[in-house]
């Protein structure tokens, strides 16, 4: 059987991994376009700081000094926290200056961020950006490999450029005689970096030695065997079977995805 020939590089701790066990490699964001949009987003909270709070000291003239403070702790805290919390929630990792710069905050994981992450990020920025002008926050993305600030290191999340363009290899086709088995079987608890051994030796096993080749898929299928069920038809090639196993992973994967999607569409509507 001949399969795509494309290689696929195999999972390190900080690669995203498809339903298809293809590796993703999101590259951290420089600490160039970081500056960049963190002075963007500086500007722009020191500009709503200064309408809030010229707009605070107005309402407050006729309060006394202690509803005063409270008054203009309620504006810085709506400036440096509520402002950037909610907008990197609602975009799902993005403010207007990573906007600007082509930038995203991601989960460890490469996922998207929730209100928990940016809350945490938000709120710790208070100290490292705004309170001390960024200067921890530098420091801090210089010595991490991934150029986290301490709110990154504190949110497990990090700041990706999100302009690149992923390359994925073919898919792995279906073996129709399979299709009906795959489609049935339970294979949710397949282990990414068993998947991801199956999607390198597809593709590199016309390169083999026969006996390397025949070795190498009865101990991947030997693997996948145990995290798979119902077993499947008897005299099929170990290879066919592998495939099958990947391609449906695939498919479930994008059935979840268009499910979510929907999902969202529906809760975001404004028709509702």
């Amino acid at each position: 059987m001949s399969w795509a020939s494309s290689a696929t590089v195999g999972v390190g701790d900080d690669d995203f991994v498809t339903g298809e066990a293809v590796a993703l490699d999101l590259p951290p964001a420089s600490i160039g376009s970081r500056i960049l949009s963190g002075f963007i987003d500086y500007v722009i909270v020191v500009a709503l700081s200064f309408g809030l709070l010229t707009a605070g000291s107005a309402l407050a003239r006729q309060l006394d000094d202690a509803l005063v403070a409270a008054v203009l702790l309620v504006c810085f805290l709506l400036a440096w926290v509520a402002y950037p919390v909610t907008i990197e929630t609602l975009t799902r990792g993005r403010s207007v200056g990573k906007m600007a710069a082509g930038l995203r905050t991601v989960r460890d994981d490469a996922g998207p961020i929730t209100f928990r992450h940016a809350l945490t990020r938000g709120l710790l920025g208070v100290v490292e950006i705004y309170l001390f002008w960024g200067i921890p926050a530098v420091i801090a993305s210089v010595a991490s490999n991934k150029g986290k600030r301490l709110g990154d290191m504190a949110a497990g999340t990090y700041v990706v450029r999100d302009r690149v363009a992923a390359h994925l290899p073919p898919p792995v086709p279906m073996p129709p005689h399979l299709a009906a088995w795959a489609t049935s079987a339970d294979i949710s608890q397949l282990p990414d970096d068993l998947a991801m051994s199956v999607r390198t030796f597809l593709p590199a096993a016309p390169s083999m030695t026969p006996s390397a080749r025949a070795e190498l898929g009865q101990t991947l299928l030997a693997e996948m065997s145990l995290y798979v069920s119902p077993p499947p038809p008897p005299g099929s090639h170990p290879e066919y079977i592998l495939a099958a196993i990947l391609a449906d992973r695939r498919r479930r994967d994008g059935m979840r995805l268009a499910r979510d999607r929907a999902l969202r569409d529906r809760l975001t509507s404004p028709h509702r």
